[in-house]
């Protein structure tokens, strides 16, 4: 990938003025001499000298005027932008407090109370979020998919931000072409269409025609207004979570404000997205059991990245599955093995931003055992999970799913640093399951009834826990969380005839061989494997790895069976 020198660094800092306005400028000078005492000729050069100083000096004060008055522009919509996050926050804080006084006083009244609290306050934040643009939407949208952290009538407000992504025009993007690359459009591509198939918060997609090749790519394109208002928006987001911590301490959200200033600035550098792109196209390239494809990379700027283009449809449109002939079950496995690879394999970088709209399905009968591609897009953000983490992670699923509560406990502590009076919630947000089932068995089915005694759990007092206990953990476990979260929420979209059954078992063989893999290398430490010592232990543990695959193996062919004739398996 290249970085160009942007043009406007060579751009003319003086007026321009054309020769006839110049010769005008010349001719009507002498006619104000008429109007003069008798003079001497020096006297007249004098005055043309200060007619000519006058009017450069007029030019230079028009020129500061207008810089004055951009900045006046910008500081008018800076404290107009402030005064809005501010004037909501102060608006929300009060209700609260208010409605928190009065809770208690009328205990048969006072739930529905909170719940129009909640609904008043997240409509005033939703205004604002609509009104000031930017990274608000992102936030938004982060914001609604917090089902299991923030009151309903908060993730229900904001549902809209999920389709209100702003579309920048096509004028201003030609200006950030011109800046950025020292180019017009119209120089590097042939052809690029003017309205974008698809926006998101933070970019737009546009089609276009490469000039040089013809190839049709993708080039993505950053918000222009972005650059201008991304360190006040972020700096107003620390301010209101470091507010509301102040004034609510037990619900500390603070995390999520951290969390946004490490990521975003990463997910705004498309160079950087480019880079982690062709990383993660190079490490999936020997990784024959999924099905995955990452669109090739021409080049990319801070705000600009051109791609190959590839289209798709969402993993979940179960009517493109069906007529196409792809089995469910097998986009479900795919995407188990795809995300789990990034959490256990050796090297693999972890994809954070994983959700719908950035995971994309086609046919593809040319494969020799599935006939399906999943396209995965937005490579902004990643992360590399370290070695101890990754193994001890695979060890706390594998005592998750034998129900083994002891190590559950011992690896969450070694994980996160979950204590013993945290472990039940922390086990369930790790699952999405009640902690009731996950003493027993994961690998069941929820229930309706298992997920509304969770949401009633969360309206008892849970939440404010659950709050806590996401501000301890370490950042890196709540992107693998969020990971799992998607897994879950696709394989229950996509209404698979096995259940969790399957992608349980994919997550254990991962999580198997990472253990396994880690033997081998302490064995290795103390020496050759040939040593009967480290024989004796290689064996021991290969054993133990081949059983469990031995197992695994068996139990999936049955499950294959099993679907061969359509029976369900979800216990």
């Amino acid at each position: 990938m290249r970085t160009l020198r942007p043009a406007a660094l060579f751009a003319q800092s003086t007026p321009w003025m054309c020769r006839k306005c110049i010769q005008q400028g010349r001719t009507k000078a002498p006619k104000s001499l008429k109007y003069a005492t008798k003079a001497s000729k020096p006297v007249g050069k004098r005055k043309r000298r200060a007619a000519v100083v006058l009017t450069a000096a007029s030019g230079t004060l028009t020129a500061g005027v207008f810089v004055f008055t951009d900045d006046v522009k910008h500081g008018y919509a800076a404290a107009t932008r402030t005064s809005r996050v501010l004037g909501a926050l102060l608006m929300c804080i009060n209700d609260y407090r208010v409605t928190l006084k009065h809770e208690g006083k009328d205990e048969g009244d006072s739930s529905s109370i909170l719940k129009a609290c909640h609904k008043r306050c997240a409509e005033r934040t939703l205004k604002v979020m609509e009104k000031n643009g930017s990274i608000y939407i992102k936030l938004g949208q982060h914001l609604s998919s917090l089902t299991y952290l923030l009151p309903i009538e908060w993730t229900e407000t904001f549902i809209p931000l999920q389709d209100h992504c702003p579309v920048s025009s096509y004028e201003s993007i030609q200006a950030m072409f011109l800046k950025d690359t020292g180019y017009p459009i119209t120089n590097l591509f042939d052809e690029f269409e003017r309205e974008p198939i698809g926006a998101a918060s933070l970019a737009q997609v546009h089609r276009a025609t490469m000039k040089d090749t013809g190839q049709r790519v993708a080039v993505k394109v950053q918000h222009p207004a972005l650059e201008e208002w991304v360190p006040l928006d972020l700096a107003l987001t620390r301010f209101t979570f470091a507010t509301l911590k102040r004034f609510f301490p037990e619900y500390d959200l603070e995390w999520l404000s951290d969390e946004m200033e490490t990521s975003l600035p990463q997910e705004l550098d498309f160079a950087l997205e480019g880079i982690n792109a062709l990383r993660a196209r190079e490490y999936f390239k020997n990784i024959h059991d999924a099905p995955l494809v990452i669109p090739h990379v021409e080049w990319g700027l801070k705000r600009i990245l051109v791609m190959e283009y590839i289209s798709g449809h969402r993993c979940d449109d179960l009517e493109y599955l069906d007529s196409n002939g792809i089995d469910r079950d097998e986009v479900s496995a795919a995407l188990s093995r795809i995300f789990n690879e990034m959490i256990f394999g050796d090297g693999a970088p972890l994809h954070c931003d994983p959700h719908g709209g950035n995971i994309a399905i086609r046919k593809n009968n040319s494969r020799s055992r599935l006939n399906f591609d999943i396209i995965l897009y937005d490579h902004g953000l990643y992360r590399n999970i370290p070695k101890q983490l990754q193994r001890n992670y695979a060890k706390l699923w594998l005592a998750v799913i034998d129900a083994d509560e002891n190590n559950m406990r011992k690896y969450a502590y070694e994980v996160a640093g979950i204590s013993a009076d945290q472990f039940p919630l922390f086990a369930s947000a790790i699952t999405g399951r009640d902690y009731r089932v996950v003493a027993k068995s994961v690998v069941s089915s929820r229930s309706d009834l298992e997920k509304e005694e969770i949401s009633g759990a969360m309206d008892e007092g849970m939440l404010q826990q659950l709050v806590q206990l996401l501000g301890q953990v370490p950042r890196i476990i709540l992107l693998i969380l969020k990971t799992n979260d998607l897994t879950r929420s696709l394989d229950e979209n996509l209404h698979t005839r096995q259940g969790p059954i399957h992608t349980f078992l994919i997550l254990a063989r991962y999580c198997s061989r990472t253990v396994f893999q880690e033997q081998i290398e302490i064995i290795r430490r103390h020496g050759s494997v040939l040593w009967p010592r480290n024989l004796f232990q290689f064996v021991e543990a290969w054993g133990s790895y081949a059983r469990v695959e031995l197992k695994l193996s068996a139990y999936e062919y049955y499950l294959a069976f099993r679907r061969m004739f359509s029976f369900n398996t979800a216990l």
